[in-house]
């Protein structure tokens, strides 16, 4: 590429500057886990930190004195192995990160890992207008890490796993809701209609897009529902929101059915079905652009609705474990349908697995080629050869912004101390 138009190609991505290019890549995992004993199941628990929700402080069970790192010990004590505990995330945002001993393979078209939670389907739900299967299902949205630095904790680019809603109208992305601490010792409000409801106004929430609500109390858990090992008076949470999935099928608020979305989501689908298991080939950057990461170590889940229903109270995304398909013999092919829908992507060979970059690049590539690295003049700072798979590259330039040339794809980067 001749410097000109490096140069060129630079002025154009400093006048778009923010808007992130596509960073699609078409190859598949060179990469062997170690020669070692290896576990399907999950490793280690590396945070936790649910929403404001019946469940909490239960699942698991909160002892005066707990710390948030001792609670994320009881999460793993409970989710990691095969151990089939049961955590609660709360409501909307609500989350729990845990990894793997290895690195989870994408191998295109089979189900690469399985979550497990407690949905299940109702029998006794005779609507014939239901849109799906449904009973409970309290979807989490799950979002995948690469350990491109190789220092084995979750401190690498997260990228979500687009399930079926991703690109609906009704989703909303950049959603922030803000919990606010309650007073357990404040006058309670309960709604005549419902005796269940005993504090109607019990923890309050406001969100970024100018709504609000409450957190009710119930009859049927008397503990506080605010995560008593946080001191903070408020807590906040983000990411994509779904569309209510529940429906009050009795008209007078006492059968409430939660219809599971069609795939992609953890605690949707019970676990004996196919669609409780996850294709690392639904993750996409923050701007939808597919990326074909060689694999994943790291997961997080988090509660992806914010709804109420009933007596039944707040949607919650619970989570018992999880598992490497490919090694439990499970890596059954996508069903036909769980596909990601209308992806951007382009036809890419490599990927920039993190993103600014410190002291390497972390590269994924397709196969051997050329790669250069331009700075904002137009001159070339950088040539080196990537090989297939991943490339640990020393980065040893000063801090700002570069331009990656391999063959005609670009992809800006910026360098930090």
């Amino acid at each position: 590429m001749k410097k000109t138009v490096v140069t060129a190609l630079i002025v154009l991505i400093n006048v778009f500057y923010g808007i992130a290019g596509h960073t699609s890549a078409l190859f598949s995992n060179q990469v062997d886990n170690d020669d070692r004993d290896i576990s399907p199941y999950i490793y280690k628990v590396y945070d936790f930190m649910p929403a404001p929700g019946q469940f909490v402080n239960t699942l698991p069970k909160y002892l005066q004195g707990d710390t948030r790192e001792t609670m994320i010990i009881k999460a793993e004590t409970a989710i990691a192995n095969d151990n089939r505990g049961t955590i609660s995330l709360g409501g909307y945002g609500g989350y729990v990160v845990f990894g793997f001993d290895h690195e989870v393979k994408n191998i295109p078209g089979k189900y690469d890992f399985k979550i497990l939670g407690n949905a299940f389907f109702s029998n006794s739900n005779t609507n014939p207008e239901a849109p799906r299967e449904g009973g409970n299902c309290e979807p989490g949205i799950v979002m995948v890490s690469y350990d491109a630095n190789n220092n084995g904790i979750p401190d690498d680019e997260w990228y979500e796993l687009a399930g079926s809603e991703y690109h609906r109208p009704e989703t909303i992305h950049n959603y922030e809701i803000t919990y606010y601490k309650p007073d357990e010792n404040k006058d309670k409000t309960p709604d005549p209609n419902y005796p269940f409801l005993n504090d109607t106004t019990y923890i309050r929430w406001t969100s970024n897009q100018g709504d609000y609500g409450y957190v009710s109390r119930n009859t049927y858990h008397s503990q506080p529902y605010y995560p008593q090992w946080i001191t903070a008076e408020t807590i906040v949470f983000e990411g994509a929101k779904l569309a209510n999935n529940y429906i009050d099928e009795s008209g007078t608020g006492s059968y409430y059915v939660q219809y599971a979305y069609d795939w992609g989501y953890a605690d949707n689908y019970p676990n004996s079905h196919k669609r409780s298991g996850f294709n690392i080939e639904w993750a996409v950057d923050s701007d939808g652009n597919c990326m074909n990461l060689p694999g994943i170590h790291f997961v997080k889940v988090y509660t992806g609705v914010n709804q109420y229903c009933g007596w039944l109270g707040e949607t919650s995304t619970e989570i018992l474990g999880a598992e490497d398909l490919h090694l439990t013999d499970g890596d059954e092919d996508v069903e036909d349908g769980a596909t990601a829908i209308e992806p951007l992507q382009a036809e890419k060979s490599i990927v920039l697995l993190q993103n600014p970059v410190t002291q390497q690049l972390f590269i994924a590539s397709a196969e051997q080629q050329k790669a250069d690295v331009y700075n904002l003049m137009g001159n070339k700072v950088m040539t080196f050869q990537l090989q297939s798979g991943t490339n640990h590259i020393a980065c040893n330039l000063l801090q700002g912004l570069y331009v990656l040339v391999v063959d005609n794809q670009t992809i800006k980067f910026i360098k930090k101390k």
